[in-house]
């Protein structure tokens, strides 16, 4: 049994196009609309063909849905929920697909004081944005995280979590505190730190003559990826997740002064303990199947 039979997706670039896709592909009964603010972006949409109905307004598009997935940056949440308030069906369930749960729970509350919501956060993407950027595979075997209110109807949260497992998510269902406090630690802060350290490169460009671009190692060259990513986005959970975020980034300056130190002071021991110590999380990430374990991350050497 379908745990929704009538979808609409709010907000077209890579996780709402991906849903599209991958609802198209695990549930191709259920029937999709979507919208987007964009025109060009709705119009894109008609052209792939990835929903049975794109209409024009945010409203309409809502009017018989009994799912409304919200994949809009999260500060646009209040606005996007805002939009659909007088025309949303009282039994429809709302969610989202933000990085930031807190800020979007009350956002969302706010807007629909008396709908059903159960916000979500499927950890998966790419440095790509857009509804050409969508694949259907995106979610398959990525955790999607689930942060319901205390005392949320149990019903609602089970239909969501079934959504997703059908989509070929691992669901996992936390506190929106935990959750916002676990992400800065494995996506914001580093996230954070890739803009931050690519910016820099950008800075000394001119000083070194190219060669940062021209010699781009394995290390740099990831982080250029992660600081490809979306910019709205990323600026939206950074100041919708600010008191997590800061909080380890307080800690992780600490860290790095002791690194600093260690250096100075030649005390290798620390250095060596600290690396020990990470490459045990990345065979654990590998294990876990959340990465690619071939040499250089599956890159092509031909």
């Amino acid at each position: 049994m379908l745990p929704f039979s009538r979808v609409t997706v709010i907000g077209l670039g890579l996780i709402g196009s991906s849903i599209l896709r991958a609802v198209r592909q695990h549930m191709p009964t259920v029937h999709l609309t979507a919208y987007d603010a964009d025109p060009a972006v709705r119009a894109r949409v008609i052209e792939l063909n990835i929903a049975d109905d794109v209409p024009d307004t945010a409203g309409a598009s809502v009017i018989d849905a009994d799912l409304v997935m919200l994949c809009v940056p999260v500060g646009a949440i209040g606005q996007a929920a805002e939009a659909i308030a007088h025309d949303l069906p009282a039994e429809a369930v709302v969610s989202d697909v933000g990085g930031a749960k807190l800020s979007v729970l009350e956002a969302m509350r706010a807007a629909l004081p008396n709908a059903l919501i159960v916000p979500g956060h499927p950890v998966a993407g790419t440095e790509h944005s857009g509804p050409d950027a969508g694949f259907a595979t995106l979610f398959h075997g990525r955790w999607c995280i689930l942060t319901p209110e205390e005392g949320a109807p149990e019903q609602a949260v089970e239909r969501v979590k079934a959504f997703w497992e059908k989509l070929g998510s691992q669901v996992e269902i936390m506190t929106a505190r935990h959750h916002d406090l676990v992400l800065a630690v494995t996506s914001h802060v580093p996230h954070l730190i890739a803009y931050s350290i690519v910016g820099t490169a950008s800075d000394l460009e001119d000083v070194t003559q190219g060669e940062v671009i021209k010699y781009s190692a394995g290390g740099f060259r990831d982080f250029t990826r992660i600081a490809a990513s979306d910019p709205t986005m990323w600026r939206d959970v950074f100041l919708n997740n600010k008191e997590a975020v800061l909080e380890i980034l307080q800690r992780l300056t600490e860290d790095v002064t002791a690194l600093q130190r260690a250096i100075r002071w030649g005390d290798g021991d620390t250095l060596f303990n600290l690396f020990t110590k990470t490459r045990a999380i990345r065979r654990s990430i590998i294990e876990q199947g959340q990465d690619d374990e071939r040499p250089d991350f599956g890159r092509a050497h031909e």
